[in-house]
C-alpha cells in the first residue's frame, strides 16, 4: 500500500472513530437521562435529545455505506432498515407532535420496515458465504432457529391469536411478532454458526438484534396488557440494540473479508441441542394443553432437522475427514485417496503436481499472531481456487503448504500457472486492517516422466520446491540433480541445529573508517560457520537455510551474544569500538527483542552506543507501527540503527523521515562504477546530500579502491568498508590491525584520529 493511500486511510479510521465516540455519548446521555426520570414522557429527553441521539446513528450507518472501499450492499439495507427505525421514532417522540401513538400509520409502516431491511442485509452477507459453507454447518443453523422460532412462537401465542381480529393496530400487533421471530430465529442460526463471523462482528450482530427483538416482544406483550408508554425502559433497550447495530455497520464498512470456510467442527452444539430440547418439550405439552399450530409445526420442523445428522452421519463424518478444518479445501487424505484414481488407465494425460509454500510465513504468526496467520491462510486458498480449472485439485497439506495437481498440463503449461499464482499471491493482503505482503515458493514434479505415483511425485516436488525457494525464482521444475541437492539440504539443516548447540558460529569483522580522518568508527559482525568437516563456510551457504527452517532468530541471538563478547573485551582493553551485527526480521517482528538485547548489554557492563543494528528496508517497509514501536525501544537504550543496503528495496523514502534511524548503508552495487561511471557518481553524491540533510550518517559498503575512497571523500560520505581498508578479519587479527594503526572508539568520544 502506498504511504499516500495508508495516510489517507489513517485519516478515514481516526474520523470514523470520532463519528462513533459522539453516537456513543449521545446515546448514553439519553439513558442516562431516561434512568434518572421516571415520570413518563419527557419533551427534552425523550424528545430532542432521543430524536438527535438517533438522527446521529442513521448518519454514522450512511457514513459507513459511503465509506465502504468494497461493495457492501448489505451494509445499504442495515442503513436503510435504521433509517426507517429512526423515521418512526421521530414522529412518535416530536414534542409538537400531538397525534395519538397507535394511530401513526405511516410510522407503524417505517417500524416494521426495519425487518425486510435487515433481513435482506444478513440475506446478502448469508449468500456470499454460502459457497464457502459446508452442510453440517447449515443444519446447525437451521435447527437453531427453528427451534428459536418455535419458542418465541409458544411465549407470543396470545398475541398471534388476535390475527383473525380486523383492524390496523391487530394487524400490527400480529406483524411485530412475526418478524421478531425471523429476528430472533437468524440470532439463534448465527449463534449456532459462529464462525461465519467468528469475532467482534459477530457478537455485534448478535448482541444488537437480541437486544431489539427483546425490546419488541416486551413491547407487545405490554401493548396487550396496556402498561407500555413512551419513555419506559423499553425504549432504552431499543436504542442500545439500535446503537450495537449502527457499531456492527461502521465496522462492516471497513472489513475486506477473507473467504470464511467452515465445516461444521468448530459449530456451538448447545444452541442446536437447546433447541432440538425445547422442540421436543413444546410437542410433548401440545399433548396436555392447547398450542398453537404454528408453534407445534417449527417444533416439529426443528425435530426433523436435527434428526438429519443420524441418516447421512457417516456421509458427513467421510467429508469431514477428507476436509481441512481451516480452509474448507481437501487435505491430505483426500489428495491421497483421490490423485491414483487421475493416474490411472491405458493413456492418461499428462499433469504436474505443484507444491505452494508461502515465504517467511513463521513471521506473520510471530509477529501478528496465529488469527492473522489464519486469515492469511484462508484468503490464499481463495486466491488459488480463483486461479485453478474446475478439473484440478487443490489441497491443503498442512501449515502453510498447499498441492495443487493440474489435469491436462505438461512442463510450458505448469510453469505459466505458477507464474500466474505467484502474481496472484503477491497482491496485497488485508488482515486485520494490516496490509501485508508475500510470496510464495513452488515446485513441480510432472506426471509421468518424472513419476507414476503420488508419493514420487510429492517428494520430487518438494525438493523442487526447496530449490526455488533457496533460488528465490518462485519456480522450479524438478530436475535428476535436485536429488542431492534435497539430501544435502536436510544434512546441512541438521548440522547447523548442531553447530548453535556446540558453539561452531565464529565471528569476522569488518572496520568502519572515517573517510575525512581515516579514524576506526566501528566494526560490522560477519558470522562464519566453522564446520567440523567442511571447514570455514561463508553465511552464503547457511543463512538463506537457517531463515527457511525458523533457526534464523535463534542464530541472530548468537551472533549478536558474540558481538558483544568482543565490544566487552575492547572495552576493557580501553579500546571501545562500536559492533555493527546484522539483524533478521524474524528477530525484529519479535516484541521481546528490545528487552532481550537491553539485558545482554546490561550483562556485558556495556550501554546501547556499543551496538549498531543493521536492517532492511523490507521490515522498516512491512508493518511501519510495528517497526517504529520496535525500533524506538532500542533507541530508547542509545543502540544506534542503520538500514542495510540502502537503495536495493523499496522507493518510498517516507520511512527516513518517520522512523528512528541514524545510519544508512549505501550497498556496493552503488558504490562500485562511481570512478568510471558519471551517473553512479551523480546517484551517489545525491544519496550523501539526502542522507545529510536528514541528519543521518551515511556509509559506503564494497570500497576496494584508493580512487573509490577519495572519491567519496570529496562527496561528503561520512565512512566506509570494504578490502580497501581491511577485509572480515578473525578477533585476533583484527585487533592486531588495529594495534598497527593507532586508537579506536565511539562517535564522538575518539581523541586522536587512527591513519589508514
Amino acid at each position: 500500500m502506498s504511504i499516500s493511500v495508508r495516510t489517507r486511510l489513517s485519516a478515514i479510521i481516526g474520523m470514523r472513530k470520532r463519528h462513533t465516540r459522539i453516537v456513543v455519548l449521545l446515546i448514553l446521555a439519553y439513558g442516562l437521562a431516561r434512568l434518572l426520570n421516571d415520570d413518563g414522557f419527557d419533551p427534552i429527553i425523550d424528545g430532542w435529545l432521543g430524536i438527535l441521539a438517533e438522527g446521529s446513528m442513521a448518519a454514522v450507518a450512511w457514513l459507513a455505506f459511503r465509506r465502504a472501499t468494497v461493495a457492501r450492499p448489505e451494509v445499504g439495507w442495515a442503513a436503510a432498515g435504521i433509517t426507517g427505525r429512526v423515521v418512526a421514532d421521530c414522529l412518535y417522540l416530536l414534542p409538537t407532535s400531538n397525534i395519538e401513538p397507535g394511530s401513526l400509520l405511516f410510522a407503524d409502516v417505517c417500524y416494521l420496515l426495519f425487518f425486510p431491511f435487515l433481513l435482506c442485509s444478513l440475506a446478502v452477507r448469508a449468500r456470499r458465504r454460502l459457497a464457502a459453507v459446508a452442510f453440517p454447518a447449515l443444519l446447525n443453523s437451521a435447527v437453531g432457529a427453528f427451534g428459536a422460532a418455535a419458542i418465541l412462537a409458544v411465549v407470543l401465542q396470545p398475541v398471534i391469536g388476535q390475527a383473525l381480529q380486523p383492524g390496523w393496530t391487530a394487524t400490527v400487533t400480529v406483524l411485530y411478532p412475526i418478524f421478531d421471530m425471523a429476528l430472533v430465529a437468524v440470532i439463534a442460526g448465527v449463534a449456532a454458526f459462529q464462525t461465519v463471523d467468528g469475532n467482534r462482528l459477530w457478537v455485534l450482530l448478535v448482541t444488537g438484534l437480541l437486544l431489539i427483538s427483546t425490546g419488541d416482544v416486551v413491547y407487545v406483550l405490554m401493548e396487550q396488557s396496556g402498561t407500555y408508554a413512551v419513555g419506559s425502559m423499553v425504549d432504552i433497550t431499543w436504542g442500545a440494540g439500535m446503537l450495537v447495530l449502527v457499531l456492527w455497520i461502521d465496522e462492516l464498512a471497513d472489513r475486506q473479508e477473507p473467504l470464511v470456510i467452515d465445516d461444521g467442527r468448530n459449530q456451538i452444539l448447545i444452541v442446536p441441542v437447546i433447541a432440538t430440547l425445547a422442540a421436543l418439550i413444546i410437542l410433548l405439552l401440545g399433548t396436555q394443553r392447547h398450542i398453537s399450530l404454528l408453534a407445534l409445526l417449527l417444533a416439529s420442523t426443528t425435530l426433523i432437522l436435527a434428526a438429519v445428522p443420524l441418516v447421512f452421519r457417516q456421509r458427513m463424518l467421510h467429508r469431514i475427514t477428507r476436509t481441512d478444518e481451516l480452509t474448507g479445501l481437501p487435505n491430505r487424505r483426500a489428495l491421497y485417496a483421490d490423485a491414483p484414481a487421475r493416474f490411472k488407465g491405458r493413456s492418461p494425460k499428462p499433469q504436474a503436481l505443484m507444491l505452494l509454500d508461502l515465504d517467511r510465513f513463521k513471521e506473520v504468526n510471530d509477529s501478528l499472531g496465529h488469527d492473522v496467520g489464519d486469515l492469511l491462510l484462508m484468503q490464499v486458498a481463495s486466491r488459488l481456487g480463483l486461479e485453478l480449472g474446475p478439473e484440478d485439485l487443490l489441497a491443503r497439506l498442512g501449515g502453510d503448504e498447499f498441492a495443487v495437481l493440474l489435469h491436462d498440463s505438461e512442463r510450458d503449461s505448469a510453469i505459466n500457472k505458477a507464474s500466474a499464482i505467484g502474481d496472484a499471491l503477491a497482491e496485497p493482503f488485508v488482515l486485520e486492517g494490516i496490509t501485508l505482503q508475500t510470496s510464495v515458493s513452488i515446485g513441480i514434479a510432472l506426471f509421468p516422466s518424472q513419476g507414476m505415483d503420488l508419493r514420487l511425485l510429492l517428494r520430487k516436488a518438494d525438493m523442487a520446491m526447496y530449490k526455488a525457494k533457496s533460488a528465490h525464482t518462485g519456480h522450479h521444475v524438478y530436475q535428476s540433480e535436485d536429488d542431492n541437492h534435497g539430501d544435502q539440504r536436510l544434512r546441512t539443516l541438521q548440522e547447523l541445529r548442531e553447530a548453535l548447540l556446540t558453539d561452531q558460529l565464529v565471528l569476522h569483522y569488518q572496520p568502519k573508517v572515517a573517510l575525512e580522518t581515516g579514524q576506526i568508527q566501528g566494526a560490522e559482525a560477519l558470522v562464519r560457520w566453522n564446520h567440523p568437516e567442511r571447514g570455514l563456510l561463508p553465511p552464503v551457504s547457511f543463512l538463506a537455510l537457517a531463515e527457511e527452517s525458523g533457526l534464523m532468530h535463534e542464530l541472530t541471538l548468537v551472533v549478536l551474544g558474540k558481538a558483544l563478547d568482543q565490544a566487552a573485551l575492547w572495552q576493557e582493553r580501553e579500546t571501545p569500538l562500536a559492533v555493527a551485527v546484522n539483524v533478521s526480521a524474524s528477530s525484529l517482528v519479535d516484541t521481546s527483542f528490545p528487552d532481550k538485547v537491553g539485558a545482554m548489554l546490561a550483562e556485558r557492563g556495556l550501554t546501547g552506543l556499543a551496538l549498531v543494528l543493521e536492517i532492511t528496508e523490507d521490515f522498516l517497509m512491512g508493518d511501519r507501527d510495528r517497526a517504529r514501536s520496535i525500533l524506538t525501544r532500542l533507541r530508547s537504550q542509545r543502540v544506534q540503527i542503520a538500514v542495510d543496503d540502502f537503495g536495493t528495496g523499496y522507493s518510498s523514502l517516507s520511512y527516513l523521515r518517520d522512523l528512528p534511524i541514524d545510519e544508512l548503508k549505501l550497498d556496493q552495487s552503488f558504490v562500485f562504477p562511481i570512478v568510471d561511471d558519471p551517473r553512479a557518481a551523480s546517484l551517489v553524491a545525491s544519496t550523501v546530500s539526502l542522507a545529510h540533510g536528514l541528519n543521518l550518517r551515511m556509509v559506503a559498503e564494497g570500497v576496494e579502491s584508493r580512487a573509490v575512497y577519495d572519491q567519496l571523500t570529496g562527496y561528503g560520505c561520512d565512512r566506509a568498508q570494504g578490502f580497501y581498508m581491511s577485509r572480515p578479519l578473525p578477533a585476533a587479527e583484527f585487533d592486531q590491525w588495529i594495534t598497527t594503526r593507532g586508537t579506536a572508539g565511539f562517535v564522538g568520544e575518539v581523541d586522536e584520529p587512527v591513519t589508514v
